[in-house]
């Protein structure tokens, strides 16, 4: 996608990675997962795909630490087995398109799949990024959550399986879902 490509106002990409730890200069990007949203502007509704939804396991030369697999699940013989990077990337590209991309904490996960980008396949993408905890932040300005385990637990969503990249998607799409009557009201009124 060129840096001149519209971007797909009507399909928002929320997504999320596992890594071999929290460095984002040095650790592994081991999983992306992540869940089509479709924006009906003049309905002002947002409603997950879920028939729309990717999902890869890296490979990994080296598996990552004993407590890190224990943390995402994600095995030394997954790691292995995963998908070559540069195919992985190239498909997660094509999955995105030019549809902005959601995470919670968007920082990290972009900073790691850009790195990563780089080191594979010697580019970026251009895609529009959005952090779903600055939305929150915005919208309900008064609740202290700043973990997603917070908010989760603020309006009641519950994740089969945290810590696990396609669970913590779609936890991540239904936190959306519930700030999103205030995010169209903050839009609207020039607060965002």
């Amino acid at each position: 996608m060129g840096k001149n490509t519209p971007v797909d106002e009507s399909r928002w990409i929320m997504l999320d990675v596992e890594t071999s730890g929290l460095n984002m200069q040095k650790d592994s990007l081991l999983a992306i997962a992540a869940i089509a949203m479709r924006v009906d502007w003049k309905a002002k509704s947002l409603t997950i795909d879920i028939g729309d939804s990717f999902e890869v396991v890296l490979q990994q030369e080296q598996s990552s630490s004993k407590e890190n697999i224990l943390l995402h699940g994600i095995g030394t013989q997954k790691q292995r087995d995963g998908v070559d990077p540069k195919i992985a990337l190239l498909a997660f590209n094509k999955f995105v398109g030019s549809s902005p991309l959601l995470a919670f904490h968007a920082a990290f996960d972009e900073t790691m799949i850009k790195r990563h980008q780089h080191q594979y396949l010697n580019s970026e993408l251009s895609n529009v990024w959005l952090d779903i905890d600055h939305l929150c932040a915005v919208t309900y300005e008064k609740v202290r959550a700043r973990a997603l385990d917070d908010w989760m637990t603020y309006f009641g969503i519950n994740c089969a399986v945290r810590h696990q990249a396609a669970a913590d998607t779609l936890a991540e799409c239904e936190l959306l879902q519930r700030i999103w009557p205030k995010v169209l009201r903050n839009a609207a009124n020039g607060m965002m």
